[in-house]
């Protein structure tokens, strides 16, 4: 059933990669009407999560941004199969590089400093890959999660790599980034993920007891990478902005949940200015904070 489905789906995906941007966003637009005004997929999540994170707007507020939440799900859905069969000079057109973001990244390289980036699901992430390994001289290593269907599994490798990033499954990560240690690289992690209760770090991100990662400070401290905080603003629809900033250059430095503390009050200071893009349908406070014994 696996095959039958990725094979029925396949011609679907690459007639969508094909299509030119405006027609693309038209086909976001009727599937904005669907997912929202007729499914209402995840609403009640979503919902639940603005309320919870922002209870200081109005309803009228919260119903505004999840439908331009829900308006960006479409758009980034779509966009991310263009990533099939897009143009080097169009990635690059449609997701930038700001100078000064450069600049860092470059005075690192120049060092033959490796690095660790981190960052949310928050714009465009797949983009923002693709046009880290076209504009910048550290190979970019991204930890992923492998898909249970092989098939679409295959699919995404292709789409992830086709501009030079290479992956590294989740369960590798140390083991893969050890063997890197002698190649330049800047390996990135998406640390806005729910992790088990048991062994996480928690604060306080958007009002709400979370539980996140300790995989991104724990490496950094083993191996002395210096963190970069990465962020992918929408500047309008279809276009992006990558700005990189140093997080923590020191880690071995750091206390205990400091590189942690960083990246989440950094994400969240990015969330508020821009919260549509976040990736608001995800559980991610399902989760209580353990009882002391």
């Amino acid at each position: 059933m696996q095959a039958i489905s990725y094979y029925l789906a396949l011609p679907f995906i690459y007639l969508v990669s094909l299509l030119p941007f405006p027609l693309l966003y038209a086909f976001s637009d009727g599937l904005f009407f669907l997912i929202y005004r007729v499914m209402g997929y995840r609403r009640e999540v979503v919902l639940n999560n603005l309320k919870n994170s922002f209870p200081e707007k109005t309803d009228a507020e919260i119903k505004k941004i999840a439908q331009q939440y829900y308006s960006y799900l479409c758009d980034l859905f779509l966009e991310t199969f263009k990533t099939l069969t897009i143009s080097e000079k169009s990635m690059l057109r449609h997701c930038r590089l700001e100078p000064k973001s450069r600049e860092l990244l470059d005075k690192l390289a120049q060092q033959n400093q490796s690095v660790i980036l981190v960052m949310g699901h928050h714009g465009n992430w797949e983009w923002g890959g693709n046009t880290f390994s076209l504009e910048c001289s550290q190979q970019l290593y991204v930890i992923y999660h492998p898909l249970s269907n092989p098939h679409f599994n295959r699919l995404i490798i292709n789409m992830r790599t086709r501009f030079g990033t290479k992956l590294i499954p989740m369960n590798d990560t140390f083991r893969e980034m050890v063997k890197n240690k002698n190649i330049l690289n800047a390996t990135a992690f998406i640390a806005d993920q729910t992790p088990h209760p048991e062994s996480a770090y928690w604060t306080q991100f958007l009002n709400q007891d979370t539980p996140v990662f300790r995989g991104t400070e724990k490496i950094s401290g083993k191996l002395g990478l210096p963190v970069v905080y990465i962020h992918i603003s929408r500047k309008k629809r279809g276009f992006y902005e990558m700005t990189a900033e140093m997080l923590i250059e020191n880690p071995k430095e750091t206390t205990d949940g400091e590189i942690t503390e960083a990246f989440s009050r950094k994400l969240e200071e990015k969330i508020k200015a821009e919260p549509e893009t976040w990736l608001w349908s995800h559980r991610r406070w399902k989760h209580k904070r353990p009882q002391l014994a």
